[in-house]
């Protein structure tokens, strides 16, 4: 049969008239991919996946929630964020290195599927560990007006040029170093302008705001940082937020917050309709979680910005009933709310249900968690009011028909 082969070859081969080549227009795999917003979703072993936002039905406070992820016994979910399929992530590890990737890389899979474990997606080394993931703006064109600002666990903080992380190599490359105290690490990465603020928030309900120029520009992607925050005790930071500056005095802080647009009740505002707008407009609200599902949702002018490495104010009262804070970050009433417990629960919620309360108060009921259970991270969703495409408007018609909750929301509870 070789020998028939050849003969046949010799005769009647001919060379290729055509050249196999990348397309012409530059078209690679990425423009193929459909831009989409997807749920990632981490677990506390290393698993990750992405899931189409609208896999997700809507309920109100107080719910049950539903099965948000597969996982095993020992294995829990700690982290969830929302970004578009062409969003670049980064991944900081626990030795100091970052990795980067996009969200349509990830594996995707429905609601309750487990996920692929990240040292399989990345290469890391051996006992190496991702500790925090950073969904990046899509536009690059906006990185350079831009800087990155890590948290520890122990009140450190270091602030670097966005221009220091442009370029991540396949392998990844350092990105920061913690003090020889083993128990250290790092809990937050965030990004931010010069005009911004940054609200430090602890486990036993203690938060800090200062300027982001409070935290001198770091050259060296190696290096501890400063101090943010002094913390007593075993208490250790928990979350990282960034603020919009604010040119408001005191004395206009308290003057809104007498008469706010929120508040219910009758007292006429002092400063002019012009002055309460812009004031309006520029509001932060600080939506704080805790581990047992109670939290609140408080105005930012409330946090008031002191000087970087103080004790800080207190942020969520009565820890003893809401458990320790899980969570503590800016959320508006046009957003959701998405909240996950140690045994894979998940519930979505809008935040206009959840009214604004004081700082220093206790809190509601936001998930009815079960014995043993604990609220381990939440997330916020950014949901426009009308649709903006046909998809978007067959997916508000379908939970409109069908997104009635599974039990009444918890009403015996009252704010503190």
């Amino acid at each position: 049969m070789v020998e028939e082969l050849d003969a046949i070859l010799a005769e009647f081969a001919t060379p290729r008239r055509t050249l196999i080549a990348p397309a012409a227009d530059g078209i690679d795999d990425e423009d193929l991919i459909e831009r989409e917003e997807m749920a990632v979703t981490i677990t506390l072993g290393g698993y990750i996946k992405r899931t189409p936002l609208d896999a997700y039905r809507a309920q109100r406070r107080g719910g049950k929630g539903r099965s948000g992820m597969a996982t095993k016994d020992e294995d829990a979910v700690t982290k969830l964020f929302v970004a578009s399929t062409h969003t670049p992530v980064l991944f900081f590890s626990t030795h100091g290195k970052v990795y980067r990737m996009k969200v349509w890389r990830l594996p995707e899979g429905a609601p309750q599927a487990r996920g692929r474990p990240m040292v399989n997606l990345l290469p890391l080394a051996e006992g190496e560990t991702i500790s925090t993931v950073l969904p990046l703006p899509e536009n690059e064109e906006e990185w350079k007006n831009l800087h990155v600002v890590f948290a520890t666990a122990h009140g450190g903080v270091r602030r670097n040029s966005m221009d220091a992380f442009a370029n991540v190599p396949s392998n990844g490359k350092f990105a920061m170093r913690f003090d020889e105290d083993a128990t250290d690490r790092l809990i937050g990465v965030a990004l931010l302008t010069e005009q911004d603020d940054i609200l430090l928030a602890t486990r036993q309900g203690k938060a800090i705001r200062f300027e982001a120029t409070a935290v001198r520009e770091f050259q060296s992607r190696t290096s501890t940082g400063v101090r943010g925050i002094t913390l007593k005790g075993d208490d250790e930071v928990i979350s990282l937020s960034i603020l919009r500056g604010s040119d408001a005095t005191t004395e206009e802080r308290e003057a809104y917050l007498r008469a706010a647009p929120w508040k219910e009740n009758e007292n006429a505002p002092t400063l002019s309709p012009e002055r309460m707008a812009e004031l309006e407009a520029a509001e932060d609200f600080i939506l704080t979680v805790c581990a047992n599902g109670y939290g609140k949702r408080s105005s930012a002018y409330e946090y008031r910005r002191t000087n970087r490495g103080g004790q800080g104010i207190t942020n969520i009262d009565n820890i003893g009933r809401n458990g320790p804070v899980v969570a503590s970050f800016p959320a508006h009433a046009h957003e959701q709310l998405m909240l996950v417990t140690d045994q894979a629960k998940l519930i979505r919620m809008g935040l206009d249900t959840l009214r604004v309360i004081g700082r220093g108060s206790a809190g509601v009921r936001l998930f009815h968690v079960a014995d043993d259970e604990h609220v381990v991270s939440a997330a916020r969703i950014d949901e426009e009011e009308n649709p903006e495409d046909p998809v978007e408007e067959a997916v508000a018609e379908e939970l409109s028909s069908d997104g009635e909750p599974t039990i009444e929301p918890d009403t015996s509870d009252t704010e503190a």
